[in-house]
Parts: structure tokens; sequence; C-alpha cells
């Protein structure tokens, strides 16, 4: 099955907890703080896998997890950093982040790999909050929670020459002549509903990649028909081959009509080279015809081709000429973007706090819920280094301004205090 669009969410792993524990071994008074740091989570890649050529894998899996870091242990022993997760996608796939909606990546090239999300650092065990004040600190950090993201999976095949044209038009008896692929055919519209791939083999060891698009119908580019569910397929190839029904009731108006929509699509669709194969001219009526219809696209600025692709008549011509101009339009350069693994706000230390119906307090910020996240609740140091975080992130100063009351519930993240003050 063919599946050319998929919304997935990816998930780095957590970092381990640091451990809170002291050295203890005969003999040894002072064994000090000895509590390990956890492993890193892992983090989650993309990576191009050229025997791919659908999303089908992502149909069923919408949930995609690394491995989270293992827990510090005694004598300073850090945990095991989790495992990354790659996904593989096939060549063409475009990424787009759901919230905020934004580009994150185009992966065309075997093996390109793009970082997704990054996996949350171990927490600290208790040797890195000792001091000359505090020796034995009975305090250590959770791990930070890795990155999530959704993201829009969109397939863009990766094809040098598109075949366009109205349904019944003859794309898919055409690949199968200059190529080895085995479209369905049948004499009726949108026989064709799934773009198909062919390799034509030129003299010596040239190929090219041909992709037969679904038949497009006038207002395809707003959904009508098949809609433009296939149209971002033609976006990537780099010439047209335009086939019109010469045994049609007006070629010449599916002609305009098509490119029509190309145009509404994409205005750059419209810019690329297009050969025009006139097709069915091994029938009467189009023979006749062809005269007539090659002097006028010839004043329109094409190049026209007389073809049967029944009968294989002139289908040569076209993937050579094809070839040819190929060789003139220059692949378009690779975008290489740059994926931020963790994305803070634009101030790291912003926060809002919101007087929630049950009359409680809610306080939102990516600095504070990450250090709620990370903290040990059970330990008095622990907690006592978290209100020292609201200070000095100005928080508990903003909750009395804001008017909390002694026994006022506060939610950070996932976690409900009680406000004492």
């Amino acid at each position: 099955m063919f599946l050319d669009e998929a919304d997935i969410t990816i998930r780095a792993g957590r970092g381990g907890n640091g451990m809170m524990h002291f050295h203890r071994e005969k003999f040894v008074t002072r064994g000090g703080p000895d509590g390990g740091d956890g492993g890193h989570g892992g983090s989650v890649f993309l990576r191009v896998d050229r025997n791919l050529n659908t999303l089908y894998r992502f149909r069923h899996t919408r949930l995609f997890q690394a491995e989270d870091g293992a827990n510090g242990s005694i004598n300073d022993r850090t945990g095991k950093s989790g495992a990354d997760l790659i996904i593989p996608v096939p060549p063409g796939t475009v990424v787009r982040e759901l919230s905020p909606d934004r580009l994150l990546g185009d992966l065309v090239e075997e093996d390109q790999q793009l970082a997704i999300a990054r996996g949350g650092r171990g927490g600290r065990g208790n040797p890195h909050f000792a001091s000359a004040h505090n020796q034995a600190p009975h305090v250590a950090e959770k791990g930070e929670p890795g990155v999530e993201r959704r993201l829009r999976l969109e397939l863009k095949l990766i094809a040098d020459v598109g075949l366009v044209g109205s349904p019944n038009a003859g794309k898919s008896t055409f690949l199968a002549a200059v190529t080895a692929a085995q479209p369905k055919i049948a004499p009726y519209p949108f026989t064709t509903t799934e773009p198909n791939l062919g390799v034509a083999v030129l003299d010596g060891f040239q190929t090219i990649v041909l992709a037969d698009i679904p038949g497009l119908i006038e207002g395809a580019h707003a959904g009508i028909g098949l809609g433009f569910t296939f149209l971002r397929h033609i976006q990537r190839t780099r010439v047209l081959v335009h086939l019109l029904d010469g045994a049609g009731a007006d070629p010449l108006s599916d002609f305009s009509q098509i490119n029509t929509e190309l145009a509404l699509f994409d205005p750059d669709l419209g810019r690329k080279p297009q050969i025009v194969a006139v097709n069915k001219t091994d029938l009467p009526e189009a023979k006749a015809r062809w005269p007539s219809l090659k002097e006028e696209l010839m004043r329109r600025g094409f190049e026209a081709y007389a073809v049967s692709a029944l009968t294989r008549q002139g289908t040569r011509e076209i993937v050579q000429r094809a070839a040819q101009l190929l060789a003139e339009v220059p692949p378009p350069p690779l975008v290489e973007l740059e994926v931020p693994l963790y994305q803070a706000q634009d101030d790291p230390t912003a926060f809002s706090i919101v007087h929630e119906s049950d009359g409680g307090w809610r306080v939102k910020g990516k600095r504070i819920e990450r250090a709620a996240e990370m903290t040990y609740w059970e330990l008095e140091e622990a907690v006592a280094r978290f209100q020292r975080i609201l200070e000095a992130l100005g928080i508990y100063q903003a909750l009395k301004e804001a008017g909390v009351q002694q026994g006022d519930l506060v939610r950070i993240g996932n976690h409900e205090l009680e406000w004492n003050d």
C-alpha cells in the first residue's frame, strides 16, 4: 500500500536519576558522598533508507521512543546512557513539526540523517552538591525529560521526469512502454490511484527515473477528483512529459487546464521544461488531428511529438529528449537545515502564572517545569534547593503579588504543591 503522509510522535529518552549515597567502608571514617550520575537518554534521528518507497510503516505505529538512561549507582558509577533511536524513512521525505508549524528537514540522499530530539541529560549525584559548608549533601537530581515532538512526514517521490496529463491520457501505458514498471492499466478514468515509478535505460548505462502521476482534472489543486494529494510528487521532477489524448474531445483544452492546475498548486511547476506527447496517434482520428495540434503547440512554444504508447511508436524519442533536457537542468541544491535539539523559549527563565477555576495556581515555564521534574521531593535538601530556584527566577515574589494565600495549591508541571509562606 502506498502511503505518502503520516503524523507521528517522537520522544527522546529520559536521563537516568542521579544517586544520593555516602561511601561506607571499614576503617574509613569519612567516606563522603559517592552517588553516581544518571546516564543520558537516547536521542532520536531520522535516516534515509533507499530501500523504502512509502511511509506505510507509520500507518499503525505512531509513537517512537528512544531508550531512557540508567540510574547512577554507588562508588561514583555513572548509569549507562540510553541507546539512540534511528528511524528509517524513504528518500524524498519532508519533515515538519506540527506545533509550531515549521520545516525541520528535507531528506533526499542515501544515509542522510536528521537529528530530531535530544535525549535528557542524566541527573547529578550528590557529590556535585558538596561544598566547604555542606560536605555531606543529602540532595541529588532526577534525570531530565527527553524532548518530545509531533511531526508530519510528507513523501515527495524522487524522480527525474514527471508524467502528467488528464485521466486516461495513457500515462501508465507510456510508463510501461519505456520502463519495466507494471502499473495497472484499464480503459477508464482514474485507473491510476497512486504514483508509479519506473526506470528507463538509455544507451550505455544512463538511466532516468519517471513518475506516473494520477490523472489531473480541473480543480485538482483545490481537492477535486483525486485532488492535490499527489501533486507534491511532481515538485522534485526536473522535466515534465505532458501526455495528451489525441483522440479526446478537446486535447488543447485539456492541455491548458492541466497546466493551469500545475501553476495554481505551485508556480514553479509551470516553469519546468515540458515536452508534449500527443498520444494514441495509432488511431485514425488522432492521426488526422496531429498536424493541427503540432502547429498550435509549437506556436505556444512547446516541443510536440506524436506517439503511440500502445504500439511504442515514438516513445524512445521522448525519453531521449527528456534525458537531453535533464543534462541542461541541474538538480536543486541540497538545503541543510539546523534543527534545535532542545527548543527553549526565547527567554528560558520566562514564566507565567494562571489563577485556575478551583482556586489553585498554575505556574508555567520551561525552566521551572524542568526543575520540578528533576527534583527529589522526598529529600528535604532537594526541596529547599527547588525553593531557591523559585526565588531566583522571581516566581516566589510573583505568586505573592498575584495574591496566593496560605494553603493554596500551586501546580508546576505534573506536580502539585501546597503554599506555605
